[in-house]
């Protein structure tokens, strides 16, 4: 994260640079994508460290949560930075400026060479984890936008087309949006305490059911304790006693190696009207 970081940050003062010196509109958008990914990372990183700390008596659950949030502020950045890029882009289409199509390729060129190691860097960690898979897809997302930017400019110094560089940039906004979607429905969704999308919960819920002395299952819930960490309760009826030993053994481990569901909690009870009969009837 913190090579990553300063790779984009080094690249940011680059390419906005020369952003402005050759009149480009796509490098100045990719230079302020790429400054909202330096934030982005940075807010990742934070919360990856947050996230470690344990339990206390204020937060229970340790700060795992913050992972979450992060990358929720990592989607408003981007669909920010999309924004300001379209907006900016609009207003060239009817009187683009002459762009030095050169210093496009060469600065794209480096963005392709950072964002590649950027991403490279990030991947190894982005397996089942929001967060980090959040900011490895930026980069590897950049290191594509970069790509078409090195394109725009060959064929901006073959044709003399300047209107191609706006077009570019309205192109980028628009393959950021696609992949900013996804990240912004999954951590909408795991700050909301919706199910973690790698979880099925009528599998679960047919899984609990199924269980030798389990008559029915209620009060199922499931939601992230963090963007890695999931956590599950519910109230399993089991009139038989003798059962809820071995069941309460196996039922643990079997949701974490099934379900990757880690943080469990089930409370038995004798009858289905044991608690909460009489506030269903009530509804």
């Amino acid at each position: 994260m913190g090579i990553a970081v300063a790779l984009n940050v080094v690249f940011v003062v680059i390419e906005g640079g020369f952003g402005f010196l050759s009149n480009s509109v796509a490098l100045i958008a990719d230079a302020g994508h790429n400054l909202s990914d330096v934030l982005g990372l940075i807010f990742a990183w934070g919360a990856l460290l947050l996230g470690r700390r344990r339990p206390g008596a204020k937060f229970t659950y340790g700060l795992g949560r913050s992972t979450v949030l992060a990358a929720l502020a990592n989607a408003g950045l981007l669909l920010l930075a999309c924004g300001a890029i379209a907006w900016e882009a609009a207003s060239r289409l009817s009187a683009p400026p002459p762009v030095a199509g050169q210093t496009v390729m060469a600065v794209a060129a480096v963005g392709i060479v950072l964002n590649g190691i950027s991403a490279w860097l990030l991947h190894a960690g982005s397996h089942g984890d929001l967060n980090r898979r959040s900011a490895y897809l930026h980069m590897l997302g950049d290191a594509a936008v970069s790509a078409g930017v090195l394109l725009s400019g060959l064929l901006i110094m073959v044709t003399g087309w300047s209107l191609l560089d706006p077009m570019v940039s309205l192109l980028i906004v628009a393959v950021i949006l696609l992949g900013t979607w996804r990240l912004l429905k999954d951590s909408l969704t795991l700050s909301l305490d919706g199910v973690p999308s790698g979880v099925n919960s009528s599998a679960v819920m047919s899984y609990l059911a199924d269980q030798r002395g389990v008559t029915d299952v209620h009060d199922l819930h499931i939601w992230a304790l963090s963007t890695t960490s999931v956590a599950l309760t519910a109230h399993l009826v089991v009139p038989d006693r003798g059962a809820e030993d071995a069941l309460l053994t196996s039922l643990t481990p079997d949701l974490k190696r099934r379900f990757r569901i880690q943080h469990a909690t089930l409370q038995i009870e004798r009858d289905r009207c044991a608690h909460g009969c009489e506030d269903d009837a009530a509804a």
